[in-house]
């Protein structure tokens, strides 16, 4: 595929085409990611996640600066909930980010969610792959920490930052218990508040309680607009990736992910199968009219869709 040896021989349109076809879910979208496959595996990927507000763009921003003085090439992925077409919190913040965009060792893409409930876009893991391919040596993917997506990222990346701030009030800004459970590391910002330290402490208890893994997840403070703690932060992010290779554990991880990303594509074409036989025959809308007569239930109509006689 042209596109394709493009993308590999170096060139941003092509790059920018092909995550355009995946987002689109157009027809030659599979047989590009089939092709782009073999050529996957070699980047680190982390994911910045945490609650509106946190100052994850400004952390982003800094991190790609970073890697970019140590001579790293950088892709980023900004995942965000609002309209593709009305923009919303895709400008922002986000603006400052293209300053680094007329640097040809860094690509970014903003992705809208397109309504996708579980808060990471769907296609968000293939252009992870267009952008490994493309050769870049970070991929960092950007969500708004607001429910399912926080869980979500952990199928994407290899090290997940929870980023957090200190709050005016009693506790941690919107730290919940499941979010602990899936920071590799966490990222105080904005440390140059108030709080910061009864913040840090909560944090690093709440960590204490919940560590039975071999990882304990450090606590970094950063100030992300004034580049103070991004080094101590990729450092972290370096010990992380470190242990897992030591302990055996980034290929068990990688391992995970494809076995996650293998049963979500069978779910959608199990799916899209079922609905596209069942719609011609009006099945599926007459399934639907009995179980809101309470004439069966949804369990029973489910079979008798992927069974029909």
């Amino acid at each position: 595929m042209e596109l394709v040896d493009r993308l590999l021989a170096g060139d941003r349109r092509a790059c920018a085409r092909l995550i355009t076809l995946v987002e689109n879910e157009a027809p030659e979208a599979k047989q590009a990611l089939r092709e782009v496959y073999p050529y996957t595996g070699n980047a680190h990927v982390i994911g910045v996640t945490g609650p509106p507000g946190a100052g994850k763009s400004s952390l982003v921003d800094k991190l790609t600066q970073y890697y970019r003085e140590q001579g790293e090439t950088v892709g980023v992925i900004a995942v965000d909930p609002s309209s593709p077409f009305t923009g919303g919190a895709l400008l922002g913040d986000r603006i400052r980010m293209q300053e680094r965009a007329t640097d040809p060792g860094v690509f970014i893409r903003s992705m809208g969610t397109r309504g996708h409930m579980g808060g990471l876009a769907l296609t968000t893991k293939d252009v992870i792959k267009i952008l490994d391919a493309f050769g870049k040596d970070i991929i960092l993917v950007e969500t708004v920490g607001t429910g399912q997506d926080e869980i979500d990222i952990i199928k994407a990346a290899d090290t997940v930052l929870v980023v957090t701030m200190p709050s005016l009030g009693d506790d941690i800004q919107a730290i919940k218990a499941g979010i602990l459970e899936i920071g590799d590391i966490f990222v105080v910002n904005k440390a140059d508040l108030d709080y910061v330290d009864k913040a840090v402490m909560e944090l690093e208890m709440m960590l204490d309680f919940n560590s039975d893994k071999g990882w304990r997840p450090p606590v970094v403070r950063t100030v992300a607009n004034m580049g103070v703690g991004i080094e101590e932060l990729a450092e972290a992010i370096q010990a992380h990736i470190g242990y897992l290779r030591k302990e055996g554990l980034f290929e068990e991880k990688r391992r995970l992910k494809i076995e996650m990303e293998l049963l979500e594509v069978l779910n959608q074409l199990i799916v899209k199968e079922v609905l596209e036989k069942a719609k011609k025959t009006n099945e599926f809308d007459n399934l639907v009219d009995l179980i809101l007569e309470r004439e069966t239930d949804c369990y029973t109509a489910a079979e008798k869709l992927l069974n029909p006689k």
